[in-house]
């Protein structure tokens, strides 16, 4: 587990991440990260939650019309 403080950066308030942090998720400077609430309170990812959404409607849907992309692909 990481501590980390509230920095102010201009007008705003950021949070320093430790190079660890960044490099198990892969981070660099200037990339986005998203904000999560959870049941066990907020998570802190490089995914967007709903890239994911639509990636797992649009495989429902391909499940739901395979025979038909089968028979399209030939």
């Amino acid at each position: 587990m990481h501590a980390l403080k509230l920095t102010r950066i201009g007008n705003s308030v950021g949070v320093v991440l430790p190079k660890e942090v960044l490099a198990r998720l892969k981070l660099e400077k200037g990339d986005t990260v998203f904000i999560t609430e959870t049941p066990d309170g907020y998570a802190v990812t490089p995914y967007d939650p709903q890239l994911e959404e639509q990636l797992e409607a649009g495989r429902a849907f391909m499940q739901e019309y395979r025979d038909a992309f089968h028979a399209l692909a030939k």
